[in-house]
């Protein structure tokens, strides 16, 4: 798949992987994992970017954890209608950005978050776009966390291959997240697999 067709892919998606697929599972146990490091390593007042943000369970969880300076970024349009209807009051409070993180990224001042995270939304990069990991960790002032696919489940994330389709639709493309990362000025604290994905924790050296 090209680059165009990647992104086009999600910012279509509706049912399966949708907005409003997400909304109705709610908060799970990578929001729990999020926001206890969170917790341990920063203020409530930090400043916190989701890229990938979907409707916004992550963020919402995080917001009735007290972390009210939240930003997300997601190519679908339909992510903060749906979030206004499940999520009002962090539709309300924090700040959105709808379109493509290869666009928004690179407009983001240096060092203009605190706090970084992604949660599936890496791991669908095309090749071509690898670039917006140095975008990651120059927009990043304190932690960036990862919560990626790594060959947790019995059919996706497996490492002797760089990409697989999921349900051969569209494609996961595998990477060495620490590599990637520690590469661009990051140090690991925290790797924690899940039933799901593996959370990785990074600090700036």
């Amino acid at each position: 798949m090209r680059p165009d067709d990647v992104r086009q892919d999600w910012a279509d998606r509706s049912g399966r992987f949708s907005p409003e697929y997400y909304a109705q599972l709610g908060p799970n146990e990578v929001s729990e994992t999020l926001a206890d490091v969170l917790t341990h390593y920063v203020d409530d007042s930090a400043a916190i970017l989701e890229v990938g943000c979907g409707s916004g369970r992550h963020l919402a969880y995080l917001l009735e954890r007290g972390f009210g300076n939240l930003t997300g970024i997601d190519i679908n349009g339909d992510s903060f209608s749906v979030m206004a209807e499940q999520y009002p009051r962090l539709a309300n409070a924090g700040t959105f950005h709808t379109g493509a993180i290869e666009t928004h990224l690179p407009e983001f001042d240096d060092d203009a978050f605190d706090v970084v995270y992604s949660v599936e939304t890496l791991q669908h990069i095309h090749p071509d776009d690898e670039w917006v990991f140095e975008e990651f960790a120059r927009i990043t002032d304190d932690l960036l966390v990862t919560a990626e696919n790594e060959g947790n489940g019995p059919t996706r994330g497996r490492a002797e291959t760089p990409v697989s389709y999921v349900d051969d639709e569209f494609p996961l493309y595998h990477r060495d997240w620490k590599t990637v990362f520690t590469n661009r000025g990051f140090v690991q604290l925290i790797r924690e697999p899940t039933s799901r994905d593996t959370i990785r924790v990074f600090r700036v050296m």
